[in-house]
């Protein structure tokens, strides 16, 4: 097997388009692994860790966006603040 897959990308089921992604040998071999453990193929398990990536890369933007924004008000925690919580968490 080459050190690459393609697999459809169809958010609708109307819609289906391939894409190529390159993966290292050790890459593929744990994304081969996984799915013989589950019973899954290679292309649903890249499809489901696309989404939680694209998932997670859009809480973030949000997150640092709110976080901007807080801070363009204005509404920030002084650092005497953060280095205090940071000293509990690490007592803790």
């Amino acid at each position: 097997m080459p050190a690459w897959f393609a697999f459809d990308t169809h958010p609708k089921p109307s819609y289906s388009r391939t894409m190529e992604v390159q993966l290292s040998p050790d890459q593929e071999a744990q994304l081969s692994q996984i799915a013989d453990q589950t019973g899954r193929s290679a292309d649903e398990l890249a499809r489901e860790a696309v989404d939680r990536y694209l998932s997670e890369e859009v809480r973030f933007h949000a997150g640092v966006k709110a976080g901007q924004d807080a801070a363009a008000r204005g509404d920030f925690v002084p650092t005497s603040e953060v280095w205090a919580k940071v000293e509990r968490a690490l007592k803790a």
